[in-house]
């Protein structure tokens, strides 16, 4: 059994949408309902469904709650985080080694938080 899809509810679907198409390799598939929802997809087959924010519910992941990404070496992640800090106002910590990994966290547009990381 593998993964199919994601969904996560962001206030503002475009701007998530962009983000991650931008910065975290996705590619936009669709988007639907005058921008209330958007179909991304990465290049294992992954499927991150963006919907807008209910007005009723949960305005809050949940404490610890968190997505994260593995690149295939360090300098990967030491280059994207040097880009996200370059190219946005996303405040992030140096990577630095966690669980025998380097990585570091950020909070994505949508309120996301996102670890990114690789073994080497």
């Amino acid at each position: 059994m593998r993964l199919n899809h994601l969904d996560l509810a962001v206030p503002d679907v475009g701007a998530t949408r962009d983000f991650f198409i931008q910065f975290l390799g996705f590619s936009h598939v669709q988007t639907l309902g005058q921008g209330g929802l958007a179909i991304l997809r990465d290049d294992d087959g992954l499927t991150l469904v963006l919907s807008r924010l209910r007005r009723t519910g949960a305005k809050a992941y949940p404490d610890g709650f968190h997505i994260g990404f593995h690149l295939s070496d360090d300098q990967s992640v030491v280059a994207l985080h040097e880009r996200l800090l370059a190219e946005t106002t996303i405040v992030a910590p140096k990577p630095e080694i966690q669980r025998g990994a380097l990585g570091f966290y950020f909070t994505a547009p949508g309120d996301i938080l996102v670890e990114v990381a690789s073994r080497g």
